[in-house]
């Protein structure tokens, strides 16, 4: 994500990068797009919700900040009980480096859920790690992208996940468990 660099966005500790509660709800647009997001690392929230805006990308993002969270909201679980406030995500982005529960723990229990098996998951992590990369796609990952460290890169990533995954991507039916 970025940092700190000659020409770059520095790194912000804002209380706006902050994750608030159990979830915060960020650049939410009023329609049926949506993705959730699970990331422990608020200045990596920060950045990545400001890319979507940035880059125009009218999609509600929901986030959490660890993979027990993450399963919390996908199963309806309070507080993420009233799916008005917090409905189904058309895609996941998750970190894999997370505390309580990771992200392969939760890509394990995500595609052993018959009504969620099928949800999108795009693993969004700072790890170019052949093994990571590997195992997170034998666990079940849709795509492993690396975090970029400059700004326009993050913002061509976020242009390419919604042309690709939210529009030309034919998405699987699925319901909630």
């Amino acid at each position: 994500m970025p940092r700190g660099r000659p020409g770059k966005l520095p790194r912000l500790n804002t209380q706006a990068a902050r994750c608030k509660g159990p979830v915060a709800i960020l650049n939410t647009m009023g329609n049926s797009r949506m993705i959730l997001v699970a990331e422990d690392d608020p200045t990596d929230a920060f950045f990545l919700q400001r890319a979507f805006a940035k880059a125009g990308v009218s999609v509600g993002l929901r986030f959490v900040r660890d993979g027990q969270e993450a399963i919390d909201y996908l199963r309806g679980e309070p507080p993420f009980t009233d799916r008005g406030m917090h409905p189904m995500p058309q895609l996941i982005l998750l970190d894999l480096k997370m505390p309580r529960l990771n992200g392969f723990e939760v890509l394990s229990w995500l595609k052993t859920q018959p009504g969620l098996k099928r949800l999108l998951a795009i693993v969004f992590s700072s790890s170019a790690e052949a093994g990571d990369i590997n195992r997170a796609y034998d666990l079940g990952a849709n795509s492993y992208l690396v975090k970029p460290h400059a700004t326009e890169q993050l913002l061509e990533l976020v242009n390419r996940v919604e042309k690709y995954w939210l529009e030309a991507n034919q998405n699987p039916n699925f319901q909630a468990a």
